[in-house]
């Protein structure tokens, strides 16, 4: 099929990589524009596009898809489909029409749940046992248009987001390129969702990386997991900040906050505990917790948030 392709970040990838493996026409990749990054701020380009550069892919970076030459330059692409991985964009009615098979959506969550900007994350975070990918066409709702296909994967004990998000991007694609045969032999079976059962996996932000020690241990330990890679949950040790990037859950008690072992560095939370795994201190690199005992004495007079 000829294809018009929209989408941004490293997720999306792996989805337009198995579009051209399979054979099919990607025309024109859509992608959002370059972005300053780091400390440095130094101007990227998103995944997406530096893959269809290096591919020889037209690529296009519109800031509005409702400017009236975006619209003509789609058209005149004459896409049999528009595919949307991860593009962080929603398409305006006047793009929606212009496919003869419609604009089709991959989304990493069981729809209706998790829609929106971070659901694999809040997979994570809020300790499911099981998440997702599921295959969609697009209306003028986010995330609101009928299921085609769904994918369903455990969720391990000690699973980050980004070990997800790695999963999910290759399923996620594999489901896409079955949703495109079913799709040119006219055999899609169209799902309405179930609006009683929708929720909304809101962006992250750093506001919500502060970890609350009074908190079960299982609360604390996915908040961990759901904010590794990024944005990394956050605590305070004597005044000074410390990323902790790893955890077990671990069953001694204390109060919360409170080193209850060294051996391993073991944190008291509302209930139960976490073991610290990896983390890192304030203006240092990422260490092994055993590293980070070397250079700091701590006992059960220590608290971790205060």
């Amino acid at each position: 099929m000829n294809i018009v392709f929209m989408g941004t970040p490293d997720f999306a990838v792996a989805s337009l990589d198995r579009l051209l493996n399979d054979g099919h026409n990607i025309s024109a990749v859509f992608t959002k524009v370059d972005m300053p990054r780091g400390r440095k701020m130094i101007m990227t380009p998103p995944e997406v596009k530096v893959y269809a550069e290096s591919k020889g892919l037209t690529v296009y970076q519109p800031h509005s898809l409702k400017d009236e030459d975006v619209i003509n330059t789609i058209k005149s692409l004459n896409p049999d489909v528009i595919v949307v991985v991860a593009y962080g964009k929603l398409l305006p009615p006047a793009v929606l029409e212009i496919p003869k098979f419609g604009c089709i959506n991959l989304h990493a969550s069981l729809l209706p749940k998790y829609r929106g900007a971070a659901p694999i994350q809040w997979t994570v975070i809020n300790g499911d046992k099981v998440g997702g990918a599921t295959t969609m066409y697009m209306n003028e709702g986010l995330d609101t248009g009928d299921m085609i296909l769904t994918y369903e994967t455990k969720v391990g004990e000690n699973e980050t987001s980004g070990d997800l998000f790695d999963r999910l991007a290759v399923d996620g694609a594999d489901l896409l390129s079955r949703t495109l045969v079913l799709l040119e032999e006219g055999r899609v079976e169209r799902t309405p969702q179930d609006e009683s059962k929708a929720t909304y996996a809101s962006m992250l932000d750093k506001s919500m990386c502060v970890i609350d020690w009074s908190k079960s241990c299982e609360e604390v330990h996915n908040l961990v997991r759901g904010l590794n890679p990024w944005p990394v949950a956050l605590t305070t040790l004597e005044g000074k900040r410390i990323k902790i990037i790893e955890t077990r859950k671990s069953a001694l008690s204390g109060n919360p906050g409170q080193v209850i072992s060294v051996n391993p560095l073991t944190i008291a939370c509302g209930e139960g505990s976490v073991e610290i795994i990896t983390l890192q201190p304030e203006g240092k690199k990422a260490m092994d917790s055993k590293v980070f005992l070397m250079g700091h004495r701590l006992d059960n007079t220590n608290y971790f948030g205060k």
